[in-house]
């Protein structure tokens, strides 16, 4: 497994070592051995979601705060989205700072997202097939939104056609309005 660190350090790109022939293929997705040492710490995953959507639907920005945070670890299965990861902490140097990866079925990586942080995906491909492990379970009471296009935080976005937003992700708070992580 290759770790890849972001500008965001505490934000991971794991890249699995994939072992190929005319048969198909085989790579190990996830050890908890591995992911831990990468982290720092040991992470204990609870619940597992999966999401499908069609080319230009944004997802995002989505987090949920204390005592509910989530940590995420994201892969595309099917197709290929633009993945983001906004820090929300306000004691960190990256605070604000966000970082997108391209994470699709061909390059099979995936993305840690730790706690106190926002995250959104674009769907780049006809249809996408994104599955996740979070470390807490999902509180709606707990859940907040952040606008994906809030010029303070300033993600570049690859550009779609029709693209398409729920009307909850489009009611999202700014940026500056947002309950943060301390």
């Amino acid at each position: 497994m290759n770790i890849i660190k972001t500008d965001v350090p505490d934000v991971l790109v794991f890249e699995p070592r994939v072992f190929g022939d005319a048969r198909g293929f085989f790579f190990e997705s996830f050890s908890s051995k591995i992911f831990d040492e990468a982290v720092g710490r040991k992470v204990e995953f609870v619940q597992d979601n999966h999401s499908q959507s069609q080319k230009g639907v944004l997802r995002g920005l989505h987090y949920q705060l204390e005592p509910h945070a989530q940590g995420k670890l994201v892969r595309c299965v099917e197709g290929e989205v633009f993945d983001v990861a906004v820090d929300l902490r306000r004691s960190s140097s990256t605070f604000g700072k966000w970082v997108g990866v391209i994470l699709s079925a061909e390059n099979k990586r995936q993305l840690w997202i730790p706690e106190g942080f926002a995250h959104g995906f674009l769907a780049l491909s006809d249809t996408v097939q994104f599955v996740y492990k979070a470390t807490n379970y999902y509180a709606p009471q707990s859940e907040r939104s952040i606008r994906w296009d809030d010029p303070e935080i300033g993600i570049k976005w690859p550009e779609v056609n029709d693209l398409n937003i729920s009307e909850k992700d489009a009611k999202g708070l700014a940026f500056n309005q947002a309950e943060m992580y301390l």
